[in-house]
């Protein structure tokens, strides 16, 4: 429960960007999803090294085709020459008259199987189309008091108003609905925005939880991993932003518990390699079972039933 209230609210736009620097100017693989590459110049980019040390000694290098298996490709044909001599093939090589299979009615050789089909799948996981934000669009044309301070350590926020004196009413759904972008400088200024805040209204974000429901389920249901774990964090933040929530939001399970439930299990079971996304926090199967011992501890009595209704493996936190 240690790792459950220890949230890293400010690095969490901040960590996006730099997961998109080395995606975008280090690595040298394609993008998950597309076959594009992350950067286009990646295929005239130097090959890595074999190790940290450097390249190995060429008598220590195994060829491509005998590591992979690859079986090396079959030379072309030599081209006969048609003015050379022809020889001609002595009548003992022919088969004899009725000593083969040609031509029979019926053969006891056995057919060909028919390829076995693939069982369709349901694409459960599959990503979905993400719809347009009104972010973006209130953005663009200038509705929203916020713009990008730049320093030296990082990207910043700057308000033109105070969080406290905004309408949350109006502001903070809009701020929600632009989780789901995956453009600059949009989903940094959503991210940065909605965790300020969350940090400063209080007592206001209760009256706001309705219209912050449609918002979270739109972005669950793009079933983007990159997606829905930055909605989890902004859960998480918004459950422990003031006491009422979490009893707000128990009867809103039924919207939102779903794609929970879909994605519990989704870890990598990686033997003794380390998991990188552990320590980024990215995991998405760690990442829902931290906020539904959130909902949990801060829903009040009625909470574990209606996320046991929802989500029938999930243990409680408290009562164990």
């Amino acid at each position: 429960m240690s790792n459950v209230h220890n949230i890293n609210n400010a690095g969490t736009a901040s960590s996006l960007l730099l997961e998109d620097y080395v995606r975008s100017h280090i690595s040298k693989k394609p993008l998950k999803g597309t076959g594009r590459l992350a950067r286009p110049d990646a295929k005239f980019l130097p090959k890595n090294t074999h190790s940290p040390f450097g390249d190995f000694p060429k008598g220590y290098k195994v060829p491509i085709r005998k590591r992979t298996g690859i079986k090396s490709k079959p030379s072309a044909p030599a081209q006969v020459n048609k003015y050379a001599k022809r020889v001609p093939v002595k009548q003992t090589n022919w088969t004899k008259k009725k000593a083969g299979s040609g031509g029979a009615c019926s053969s006891l050789m056995r057919g060909k199987k028919p390829p076995k089909q693939k069982k369709p799948k349901s694409g459960a996981f599959k990503r979905r189309h993400i719809p347009p934000t009104q972010f973006r669009r209130f953005y663009d044309r200038g509705d929203l008091p916020i713009a990008i301070e730049h320093k030296g350590t990082g990207n910043e926020i700057t308000w033109k108003v105070d969080e406290k004196r905004l309408d949350y009413h109006h502001y903070l759904p809009i701020f929600f609905d632009g989780i789901r972008e995956k453009e600059e400088p949009y989903r940094f200024l959503s991210v940065e925005g909605t965790f300020n805040l969350l940090q400063a209204g209080g007592s206001k974000i209760v009256n706001c939880i309705p219209q912050l429901i449609i918002p979270i389920k739109t972005a669950l249901n793009t079933r983007d991993p990159e997606i829905i774990c930055t909605m989890l964090k902004v859960i998480q933040q918004l459950v422990v932003s003031n006491e009422m929530v979490g009893e707000a939001l128990v009867p809103y399970y039924r919207q939102i518990l779903p794609v929970f439930n879909l994605f519990k299990n989704f870890n990598t079971n990686s033997g003794d390699s380390i998991e990188y996304s552990q320590r980024k926090r990215l995991n998405m199967g760690d990442l829902i079972e931290e906020t539904l011992q959130l909902l949990e501890t801060h829903g009040g009595e009625d909470a574990f039933i209606n996320i046991k209704y929802m989500i029938p493996t999930y243990e409680s936190c408290v009562l164990n």
